[in-house]
């Protein structure tokens, strides 16, 4: 287990002010009775031990082996499967397509994974709203990044990270041209949101609303 890049910045700036803020508290006894004093440095202690575990909980990258099989779909993030539907993807495929969305809490790791491997066709970022992820209108109105690939069997999949109502900082890694493998990261979300993945309508999906899933290990769908 280690701590994702995007989170370092975050994590010195937190500890920073847990250490100064502990050390003010521990510096006043003299303004308070010894048992109001107590409580207050032993507060402030443990709310500022559960802060920062909850921001390294957040940012945490477990190692995972990715098993990649050319005729399956893995899913691009841990969450839970929100969306299973026939519909139509209007911005680069222009085609009818089988989506599956998956719901990314603050508790889920937040690293976006390839879900098949290729090169990418199409990557383009949409700055927008911040409407609650499960927001029928979020995949189109929010800001969100779309990415395509193209498989090696020519098969394109297109996925969307969606940022929600407290996720306002999407990363991508990834642009036209560039060639990743099945599990590879391709992004990452911050503080909760979603994830569309656009299959072609012959896929079969093996999963159904309520699955919980793991980024670059649970296997979503088949060729």
């Amino acid at each position: 287990m280690t701590i994702h890049k995007e989170g370092r910045g975050l994590i010195l700036a937190t500890t920073t002010v847990v250490v100064i803020l502990n050390v003010l508290v521990a510096s006043v006894p003299s303004f308070f009775s010894p048992g109001v004093y107590s409580i207050l440095f032993y507060s402030v202690l443990i709310i500022s031990i559960i802060v920062l575990l909850l921001v390294l909980q957040f940012f945490r990258l477990p190692s995972i082996e990715v098993n990649k099989n050319e005729n399956q779909v893995l899913a691009p993030a841990d969450g839970k499967v929100v969306v299973i539907e026939d519909t139509e993807e209007p911005e680069y495929l222009q085609s009818k397509r089988k989506q599956i969305s998956i719901f990314m809490s603050p508790i889920n790791v937040h690293v976006n994974r390839m879900p098949v491997g290729g090169t990418i066709s199409y990557a383009k970022y949409h700055p927008g709203k911040y409407l609650v992820a499960w927001h029928p209108k979020s995949s189109t109105e929010n800001e969100r990044t779309t990415i395509a690939v193209k498989m090696k069997s020519g098969t394109e999949v297109l996925f969307r990270q969606i940022a929600g109502a407290l996720a306002r900082r999407i990363k991508w890694y990834v642009k036209a041209g560039q060639s990743l493998e099945q599990g590879d990261e391709f992004g990452f979300i911050k503080f909760g949101s979603r994830v569309d993945i656009f299959l072609p309508t012959n896929a079969k999906v093996l999963v159904k609303l309520g699955d919980i899933t793991r980024g670059g290990k649970t296997v979503i769908a088949e060729f």
